[in-house]
C-alpha cells in the first residue's frame, strides 16, 4: 500500500488519532472501484468497512419491480458498511459506484475491537452515522415535498461537494434514474439551469459556471444536509462538534455507466 499520508485519503481516517491510525491503517487494503462495481448488495451481510478516497458511492433502495432511487450519496467524507458495526450484518441499500476512483477497505474482524475501545473511532463512526441519516431524510422530505427542478439542484449541488472542480460527467438520464424521476423533467431542469446562466450542459457533461447561482435556485435541503456534516464532523476527533470542514476529492474523468446495465433493469 502506498504511504498513507502521501496520497489523497478519506476524511473519517484523516480525523482519527494518531493512536487509532497507528492500529487502523496497517489493515487497510487499497481497492480499485471501477465505474459501477456493486460495493454491497441488499441483503448481503458486509464483508469490509469501505473508506473511499476519490469516488463517489450512491447508495440506492429499490422497489418490487427494480426501480431504483438514490437515497444518499457517500465520497471521501464518509464510510460504507455501517451495518458492520450496527448489529444488522446486512442492509436494505445496494451501493453502486457512480464516480471511479478508489478505496480504503478495513476487513469486517477489525470492527468490534476498535468499537470494544470506546475511542475515537467509535466516536467518528456514530457521528458519521448520524450525518448519513440526516442525509437520508431530508432526501426523502426533497423528494416528496420540491420541484424536480429544485430536486436537480440539490444533487448537482451535493456531488460538486464531493469533486474538487466544477465539472460532473453524468448524462441526464442517469439523474433521472437515480432521482427516480422521469428523463423529462431533469432535460426541463438542466435547460433552465442553463438559460439562467448556472450550468452549461453537452452530452455527458455538466460544467457548474455559477456555484452561487445554483445554490439560489436550490431548496434548503443541501444546505440542511452540509450544515449537519459540518456541525458533526470537524476537521479532527479533537475538535469540538460544529467546527468547520470541506468536502473534496479529485475529480475522475471516466464516461459514468447508466443503472441499467449494473442492475439488469
Amino acid at each position: 500500500m502506498q504511504a498513507f499520508a502521501s496520497v489523497p485519503t478519506n476524511r473519517l481516517l484523516q480525523a482519527m488519532s494518531a493512536e487509532t491510525r497507528s492500529r487502523i491503517v496497517p489493515n487497510l487494503e487499497h481497492v480499485a472501484l471501477p465505474l459501477g462495481t456493486v460495493i454491497s448488495e441488499s441483503g448481503v451481510p458486509a464483508e469490509h468497512l469501505y473508506f473511499p478516497i476519490d469516488c463517489i458511492v450512491s447508495l440506492l433502495n429499490a422497489t418490487e419491480d427494480r426501480d431504483w432511487a438514490e437515497i444518499a450519496m457517500v465520497g471521501n467524507e464518509g464510510i460504507l458498511g455501517l451495518s458492520l458495526f450496527m448489529g444488522g450484518s446486512s442492509s436494505a441499500t445496494r451501493s453502486m459506484v457512480q464516480a471511479a476512483g478508489s478505496a480504503y477497505r478495513l476487513p469486517a474482524q477489525m470492527i468490534d475491537g476498535e468499537f470494544l475501545r470506546h475511542g475515537d473511532f467509535m466516536a467518528l463512526m456514530l457521528r458519521y452515522t448520524q450525518s448519513l441519516i440526516s442525509q437520508i431524510a431530508q432526501t426523502a422530505a426533497c423528494n416528496r415535498h420540491h420541484t424536480i427542478y429544485q430536486q436537480v439542484c440539490r444533487w448537482l449541488l451535493h456531488s460538486l461537494d464531493r469533486l474538487p472542480g466544477t465539472r460532473l460527467l453524468i448524462t441526464q438520464g442517469l439523474i433521472a434514474e437515480l432521482l427516480g424521476v422521469r428523463r423529462e423533467g431533469v432535460t426541463e431542469a438542466a435547460g433552465k439551469l442553463q438559460a439562467k446562466g448556472a450550468i452549461t450542459y453537452h452530452r455527458g457533461c455538466i460544467d457548474v459556471i455559477d456555484r452561487a447561482l445554483l445554490e439560489r435556485q436550490c431548496c434548503e435541503c443541501h444546505g440542511v444536509v452540509k450544515r449537519e456534516y459540518d456541525r458533526l464532523l470537524p476537521l479532527s476527533i479533537g475538535s469540538s462538534p460544529g467546527a468547520p470542514s470541506r468536502i473534496g476529492f479529485p475529480q475522475q474523468d471516466e464516461q459514468r455507466p447508466r443503472m441499467s446495465a449494473p442492475y439488469g433493469r
